[in-house]
């Protein structure tokens, strides 16, 4: 275990977090809030420590996957612990438990909370709460990689992207890390640039509209008013449906696009079945909540707005989708399993791992019915080595098995088995609100801290593709070879 580059990692980490901490304090400064002294200590801690631990470079910087699955996972815990101090100590989230839970939904992009009145939040922590979507939402490793010069020996950098990356697989998009990195990065931004200004032309005031902005981008779905989305113009819930859809697009079609590749990045299996499921998913909602508004554009604008917010995670909510009939509930809850593509800002199991599923399940039936047939799998026309198939199914093992001790553990608290269910789907796939008791209209400060932090370390599980998480828990990872 190469300890000390870990630790040079944690440092650039900690020290990074300082500086982004530096915009919501300057937001405290502009509406003259006292809450600016809260984020000055945390930064200055911040810089301090991270400073201290980056002092000395390591000579030997090689990561292997062991290391770069260890230092995502501290990374991200650091990342954490430093970032809700802000809340404790200015004293608007004084549990810091409470504080934490918020804190890490908003860095996984889960979007889960607990605040009842979010509206009373001053700005300044408002637009931290906010801005944690949009820093983890393409990740704060990719980020470092894009602006800091690493060692890419052995496969370094790309150890600590596949370690962080959502997907079952990470493809560099040119030869160097560092510029695949810097090019997510662009991307990212400009979407994000692209949503702001669709949302200022709909005469959305600048700090909502940002805070929409970052919320989208990372597929979070932090609300800012205790309605969510519900109380804001048509436009408005239309702009952010179509954002949201467009943030669950695997980042790696939009490359192509620029590379006016146009045809290969149509062909792309995974975004074809993202959108089918979508357009599906929106037509039988339609259909079945359609007597519950006035039109069938208003019945159709809230289905498209909270199945784009479902499939996606992020999480907004344009009306009480608790409130629908069974069948437009039990799709919703469908979706939150499927999540987004792979390489997008999305959570949930990833529609490129169904389609993956899908085929092996059919080249299994293949050669059971025809023993000398070789049927092999693929993907967009390329074939899926056995690896990839074999790391699928050990994720959703994985991922059943801690679904369903998380259910077991958070159920000692006493609600009913939706609110129970829906909690663990809504936090493990990094999706926001569930159903019942912490439906769309509620939240989730009613768990006890020990169920919390069950539904932590799940929305650090979903974020992290579960086994950086698993690899902190194995005794090999810390045993001396």
């Amino acid at each position: 275990m190469n300890n000390s580059m870990i630790v040079f990692i944690l440092g650039q980490i900690i020290r990074l977090e300082g500086l982004l901490m530096i915009i919501p304090c300057l937001t405290s400064l502009i509406y003259q809030e006292h809450e600016i002294f809260a984020f000055l200590i945390v930064i200055i801690s911040c810089l301090v420590i991270g400073t201290l631990m980056t002092l000395r470079k390591p000579a030997n910087q090689t990561i292997y996957l062991k290391e770069g699955c260890v230092a995502t996972a501290f990374s991200w815990i650091l990342l954490s612990i430093f970032g809700c101090m802000p809340f404790v100590i200015s004293g608007e989230i004084p549990s810091f438990t409470n504080a934490l839970f918020e804190t890490i939904s908003g860095f996984t992009t889960t979007g889960a909370s607990i605040l009842s009145d979010v509206e009373s939040m001053s700005h300044g922590m408002m637009l931290w709460r906010c801005f944690t979507h949009w820093i983890g939402g393409m990740g704060v490793l990719v980020f470092l990689l894009a602006i800091i010069p690493m060692n890419s020996a052995s496969g370094s950098n790309m150890n600590l992207m596949k370690a962080e990356s959502p997907g079952p697989q990470v493809d560099k998009l040119v030869p160097k890390v560092q510029s695949t990195a810097k090019i997510l990065y662009g991307i990212y931004l400009a979407l994000t640039v692209l949503e702001l200004l669709f949302l200022l032309a709909g005469r959305m005031p600048l700090f909502e509209a940002l805070l929409t902005s970052f919320g989208t981008a990372g597929t979070g779905g932090f609300g800012f008013r205790n309605d969510s989305f519900g109380s804001f113009s048509p436009y408005i819930q239309w702009v952010v449906t179509v954002f949201m859809i467009l943030f669950g697009v695997n980042f790696n079609v939009y490359f192509l696009l620029l590379l006016r590749r146009f045809r290969r990045a149509a062909s792309s299996e995974e975004v074809r079945a993202y959108f089918a499921i979508i357009l599906a998913a929106v037509a039988v909602i339609t259909v079945n909540i359609r007597s519950l508004y006035g039109t069938f554009g208003e019945a159709l604008r809230h289905a498209a707005f909270q199945v784009g917010s479902i499939i996606t995670t992020t999480g907004f909510s344009s009306c009480d989708f608790d409130l629908w009939p069974t069948l437009a509930k039990e799709v919703l809850v469908l979706l939150m399993f499927v999540g987004a593509c792979a390489g997008s800002t999305g959570g949930g199991i990833k529609v490129s791992r169904f389609l993956l599923m899908g085929k092996t399940l059919g080249k299994e039936l293949k050669q059971a019915l025809h023993p000398q047939v070789v049927a092999p799998v693929r993907m967009d026309g390329k074939l899926v080595n056995h690896e990839t198939i074999r790391t699928t199914n050990v994720f959703l093992a994985a991922y059943i098995f801690i679904f369903a001790a998380s259910f077991m553990l958070v159920s000692l608290d006493g609600f009913d088995m939706v609110t129970n269910f829906t909690s663990v789907a809504a936090t493990l796939n990094n999706i926001g609100p569930g159903l019942n008791q912490v439906g769309p209209m509620m939240n989730f400060g009613a768990y006890s801290n020990f169920a919390k932090l069950v539904l932590i370390f799940d929305m650090l599980a979903g974020r992290l593709e579960i086994f950086p998480m698993l690899v902190l828990f194995m005794p090999d990872t810390w045993r001396r070879f």
